[in-house]
């Protein structure tokens, strides 16, 4: 009687049911998903803070989440923006984010002067840098 417990008395039946074909190597009685997996999608925190000023909350934004991109590699640096609290649909990006020659984003501040900078000590640079635009007199 011990036997017959529910557990038991299904994994019996099952047996008796595949009969040779369960005693084939490698055969499995769990079927592969039907359906594949969602591919990773995006989602977005919002940090609250306080600041005097919209430049002072920029440079503290831009603080934050190079901070928080240092801690957890898997942050989106690049996606990062500011907005006030009252109004989330004026987000400002914090980063330039141009596109680079090797695929890479620029990850310097958005409308900074120079060459652009691919993420990491010594990442690539690219653009016109702080070259002066020649004028035709």
């Amino acid at each position: 009687m011990r036997d017959n417990r529910p557990a038991y008395w299904r994994q019996r039946q099952a047996r008796e049911a595949l009969g040779a074909a369960g005693e084939v190597a490698g055969a499995s009685l769990i079927a592969p998903p039907r359906r594949s997996a969602r591919p990773d999608r995006f989602f977005t925190v919002h940090l609250g803070f306080t600041a005097a000023d919209l430049a002072s909350a920029r440079e503290l934004a831009v603080g934050y989440a190079e901070a928080l991109s240092l801690l957890r590699p898997e942050v989106a640096l690049g996606a990062s923006a500011l907005s006030p609290a009252e109004a989330w649909q004026r987000a400002e990006r914090l980063f330039c984010g141009a596109s680079g020659p090797d695929g890479e984003r620029c990850v310097d501040v958005a409308g900074h002067p120079g060459f652009h900078h691919a993420p990491g000590p010594g990442g690539l640079g690219w653009g016109d840098g702080d070259q002066p635009a020649i004028r035709d007199h």
